[in-house]
């Protein structure tokens, strides 16, 4: 089985690359983030055309998150009880060949000293706290974190350090999410070397100077985790010239898992 997860940034802007990674990579499942737009403005035609059918949760203009797959989609729930911005759309979980996946767009925070920072702690609390009552082995919880687990994550951690993405309190919540079973696959099939990151700024040529992040986790229950057969980073859709149109931001994490 393999599992894509990708924060597109936009999927308009992103269609014809997703699209190209749906070609390529052939997945059974993708979980997006950052569509950017309301369900009935999803490209549902243009990715049914490709053999998958979609569940999508969608916001005009912001967030939004959407789960692609080539199997049936069964148990589609939207949003989590106790989420503290339920009027963004941040979260779609559903069934898919008998993986219980949860996709997630955490909150930003923008800045430690920001109101949004207290906001982003407390909605990873809320999340942490409903994950551990779901009652299924085979869990996936994936997505866009918006935070760094460890300094491993980070290209430069002393200039990150203490900044929002990296700061101690947004990785305990993170910890609290691995102390309650479940596994950071990426972590998992890096061992201890730096990255493999997943996200870098538009900003002063940050992807061609390895100025990255990893902040799109995969995290599984022990069933699944053990059916793990790797993990890569499709550092080619990062960049200009590999595609149609501008690229995201962030490029997607392909989880390989045994059958």
């Amino acid at each position: 089985m393999r599992l894509i997860t990708w924060n597109v940034n936009s999927i308009r802007q992103r269609l014809p690359r997703l699209l190209g990674v749906l070609g390529r990579h052939e997945p059974d499942i993708v979980c997006l983030q950052e569509t950017k737009v309301a369900d009935d403005a999803f490209p549902l035609a243009e990715v049914e055309a490709l053999g998958y059918g979609a569940a999508t949760f969608g916001q005009r203009s912001y967030n939004g998150v959407a789960i692609l797959a080539r199997h049936p989609i069964a148990e589609v729930a939207r949003g989590f009880p106790g989420d503290p911005v339920p009027e963004e759309a941040r979260v779609i979980a559903a069934t898919v060949a008998g993986v219980r996946v949860i996709d997630v767009y955490v909150v930003n925070g923008k800045e430690v000293a920001n109101p949004a920072y207290e906001v982003k702690l407390g909605w990873l609390d809320a999340l942490t706290r409903w994950v551990s009552g779901v009652e299924d082995p085979n869990l996936v919880v994936t997505g866009d974190f918006n935070v760094t687990p460890t300094d491993l994550d980070v290209h430069d951690p002393a200039a990150w350090a203490g900044r929002n993405l990296a700061s101690d309190p947004e990785r305990e919540r993170v910890r609290r999410l691995l102390d309650d079973g479940l596994t950071d696959l990426g972590r998992t099939a890096a061992g201890t070397a730096p990255g493999p990151f997943t996200f870098w700024d538009y900003r002063a040529g940050a992807f061609h100077r390895g100025w990255g992040l990893r902040i799109d986790l995969v995290l599984a229950r022990p069933a699944v985790a053990a059916r793990l057969r790797s993990v890569t980073v499709d550092r080619d859709e990062r960049k200009p010239t590999a595609g149609e149109g501008k690229p995201s931001d962030h490029a997607p994490v392909i989880v390989d898992l045994d059958d």
